[in-house]
């Protein structure tokens, strides 16, 4: 009798969480096979991107080895391009000489995550800098360091200007922590350009809504707004970025600004492989029962950003967030080793504890069930709580040591180089995605793994 095949595919908290459940379940049971399929070869702690972008924390330090953590887990480096479920295959295509390998499975679990949402608007694509990604958060820090340079040496005034304006679409958790972030490394980093005044810096959020934070109360968003506005943060509410021309952001009310970086976090979408899925959705997300298998495909789980999952007790979906994605990930795990073993899968029930927010100079607000913080406070219980979360006990050291670096020591100002390089008559050429500055993200990437 063959082994039993289950197949994972993204190693975000959900599908990480499920493969880390998988790993102490199977050892007691070696006729099943556990593959997790992901492009990195490492777990991201998203949670913390914003304070490696600010050059808080150390690249190294929020990520986990997905080699070094499984043993009884398979894991594999790919891309899922395509899901074939009638015969229980999927076609994972790998980055090297683009290789293609066939996997069967007898369960498979979508936890793919998403993908950052333009929404179709013109040139914003084209002029955006995501911040989803290891990779994003070193072209960020990449940027701040590039624009900083250019501009000490920058003439024109108008150029200068739109060098040092950073823009953050979207006033949600990511856009905020994002925006308090930098605007301190900017605070710090410009007092090394003899040429430049912090005056000469500007931030700017972008919000559709009033006030920012609309996962919090008001009285907590107007907090969180009035802290980022004393420290010289611009706060644009009731407004929206809508187009990109030029040199110019064009804001909802045609209000333009003449910005070099924008930073978009205004929203996601599942992942286009879900897209050629037979298998219904809500809102392009898979639907799934309260015990996350997808209905007429009994061997099919969604978890996760990618899928859609009823409260069963007020009838609304539950919200994508990383508390209830990996509470999701660890009951999937239990529930497919349930049903193979002539069970009864157990529906997914959580209410949600809280959320936190930084928002830069060691001040956060905090909603714990009925209980709300702001302040210095606020800050020490986020650091608390993310680090208890982060997996790994030598990442939480690191983490630890960069905190402790980083209120004893000065910050370092610099961008890392290190871009892919072509080899061209012998000499090698550095290169990069965009032309004005060269991304060592891969390469990092690449270190890590």
């Amino acid at each position: 009798m063959s082994n039993k095949k289950i197949v994972i595919v993204g190693g975000g908290f959900a599908g990480f969480y499920a493969a880390l459940e998988f790993e102490k379940s199977i050892r007691s049971h070696p006729d099943w096979d556990v593959i997790l399929i992901n492009r990195d070869n490492f777990f991201l702690f998203t949670p913390m991107l914003h304070e490696v972008a600010a050059n808080s924390l150390d690249i190294t330090h929020i990520v986990c080895s997905l080699r070094r953590l499984f043993k009884k887990v398979e894991y594999m480096q790919g891309e899922v391009t395509n899901v074939d479920l009638h015969s229980r295959k999927i076609e994972v295509t790998f980055s090297s000489q683009a290789r293609h390998r066939e996997v069967e499975f007898d369960h498979l679990i979508l936890a793919s995550g998403s993908v950052t949402n333009f929404f179709g608007l013109p040139g914003i694509r084209e002029k955006a800098m995501t911040f989803k990604t290891l990779e994003d958060a070193i072209s960020l820090r990449n940027r701040l360091v590039g624009n900083l340079e250019e501009a000490e040496i920058e003439t024109d005034a108008i150029r200068r200007k739109r060098l040092l304006t950073f823009v953050i679409a979207g006033g949600g958790f990511a856009g905020v922590e994002t925006a308090g972030a930098i605007n301190d490394y900017l605070s710090y980093a410009v007092n090394h350009y003899p040429r430049l005044k912090r005056s000469d810096v500007q931030v700017i959020v972008v919000h559709s809504h009033d006030p920012i934070l609309p996962e919090y109360s008001e009285d907590l968003g107007r907090y969180a707004q009035q802290k980022l506005e004393e420290k010289g943060v611009r706060v644009i509410v009731n407004n929206r970025v809508v187009a990109c021309d030029g040199n110019d952001l064009v804001l909802e009310d045609k209000t333009r600004l003449d910005a070099d970086t924008l930073i978009w976090t205004c929203g996601v979408s599942p992942s286009a492989l879900l897209a050629r899925l037979p298998c219904k959705k809500v809102q392009d997300r898979i639907e799934a029962n309260a015990c996350m298998q997808v209905p007429d495909w009994n061997n099919v789980w969604a978890v996760g950003d990618c899928a859609y999952i009823v409260d069963q007790r007020n009838g609304k979906p539950y919200p994508q967030t990383a508390q209830h994605a990996f509470r999701q990930g660890k009951l999937l795990a239990k529930n497919v080793l349930s049903v193979i073993t002539g069970g009864a899968a157990q529906p997914f029930i959580f209410d949600d504890l809280g959320q936190l927010a930084t928002i830069g100079d060691r001040t956060a607000v905090a909603r714990i069930l009925m209980f709300k913080f702001h302040g210095f406070f606020a800050w020490l219980l986020w650091r608390c709580i993310y680090l208890a979360k982060l997996p790994e006990f030598n990442r939480k050291c690191g983490v630890v040591f960069d905190w402790i670096a980083d209120e004893v020591f000065e910050r370092d100002i610099v961008q890392f180089m290190n871009a892919p390089a072509d080899v061209l008559d012998g000499q090698v050429q550095l290169t990069s995605r965009r032309p004005d500055l060269a991304s060592s993200a891969k390469v990092h990437a690449d270190l890590i793994k």
